[in-house]
């Protein structure tokens, strides 16, 4: 064995240093793999490749978030639509003075979560005011919302039939006027029916650094509007299609409703590089049980019975802030201020006491 050129097995005349050996056996090993692919195992053609290539994207969606690869289309469709609607992803900028926690977000149903009732009869009455219609065609969508108003939960069918009506409604109209119409339902209607509490709990998420997104079946031209006037990170909603500036009466991907939501937040995850064992959604709707179900934290807002009785079975918060508004039409604000100010002096005497 000699001492300057040899190491055990290993000749360095022969095949230089270690790393060179490395280097060469790399290189064999790329040209195996060559060899073997245009060789042994060529590529069929490219329908083949096509399905082995969906193949893994699907292998990969279901992995991470669960869903077939058509749903994960379809939720991109429904962000490509928001983006495409917005002109900008993002239709708020984040405070520059408040340090980012990247990864984590907060998702927001809107009807009944963050407003009083549903965007919906709120939506249609505007397009009344503006003639999109007349008032026999806003009968059903009318019929629905009294549904919702008197069980206080949401009907899937309902919501269905009554975006797809809505679609006929703008049938052919500017996008530009809905845009328009959307700002001023946003800002004479809406605005007076925000829950408080809901509203707090987001601007508890803003200023954490969290991205804060509506995500609703209302048209997202309105969801949007909203989003912006609130200073929320965006908002999905129900994209209508639209060419040239003027909608088509079709849908672009889903009706953001139930699995629509779950589709949307997996693409806007995806897209965002959102955890989303770090963030957290909101809902009143048992409906919005698969969006609920993929974050790390899901709250019952004002829920359904449905919702409630599933929230307390899985351990979820329930923040059900109706409860002053009740109490407030049963025995008025005069009354509800004096018994406040009464159990507040209360305690301050208790406190003093001890």
């Amino acid at each position: 064995m000699s001492s300057d050129s040899t190491f055990g097995n290993w000749d360095f005349e022969t095949v230089g240093t270690p790393e060179d050996f490395l280097a060469s056996w790399s290189s064999t090993r790329g040209n195996l793999r060559r060899f073997l692919e245009d060789h042994a195992i060529p590529p069929i053609d490219e329908k083949t490749q096509r399905l082995a290539g969906e193949a893994a994207a699907t292998q990969a969606v279901a992995s991470i978030y669960g869903l077939e690869l058509d749903d994960f289309h379809a939720g991109v469709d429904s962000v490509t639509g928001a983006i495409e609607a917005a002109g900008a992803f993002h239709v708020s900028s984040p405070d520059p003075d408040v340090p980012q926690d990247i990864g984590a977000a907060a998702f927001f149903d809107v009807d009944n979560t963050l407003i009083q009732g549903s965007s919906l009869i709120v939506f249609a009455q505007g397009l009344f005011r503006k003639k999109f219609f007349k008032v026999r065609e806003i009968l059903p969508v009318a019929w629905k919302q009294l549904k919702f108003k008197v069980t206080g939960s949401e009907n899937a069918e309902d919501v269905a039939q009554g975006r797809l009506q809505a679609l006929e409604f703008i049938k052919g109209r500017s996008v530009a006027e809905l845009v328009e119409l959307c700002e001023e339902i946003v800002d004479n209607h809406m605005a007076e029916k925000l829950w408080p509490g809901t509203k707090q709990l987001a601007d508890m998420h803003i200023a954490a650094g969290h991205q804060v997104w509506l995500v609703s079946a209302t048209p997202v031209q309105l969801a949007q509007i909203l989003a912006k006037r609130l200073g929320f990170t965006g908002a999905i909603g129900t994209v209508a299609e639209a060419k040239d500036g003027i909608f088509t009466g079709r849908l672009v991907g889903d009706i953001l409703h139930g699995p629509g939501k779950r589709h949307a937040v997996a693409a806007l995850a995806s897209i965002e590089k959102l955890d989303l064992a770090r963030c957290t959604a909101y809902s009143d709707s048992i409906n919005d049980l698969p969006m609920l179900s993929m974050v790390g934290t899901a709250v019952a807002v004002n829920p359904d019975k449905k919702l409630r009785a599933e929230a307390i079975k899985r351990g979820w918060a329930v923040r059900d802030f109706r409860s002053l508004r009740k109490a407030a039409r049963a025995y008025g604000l005069p009354a509800l201020a004096t018994a406040a100010f009464s159990v507040t002096g209360w305690r301050i005497k208790k406190s003093l006491q001890k």
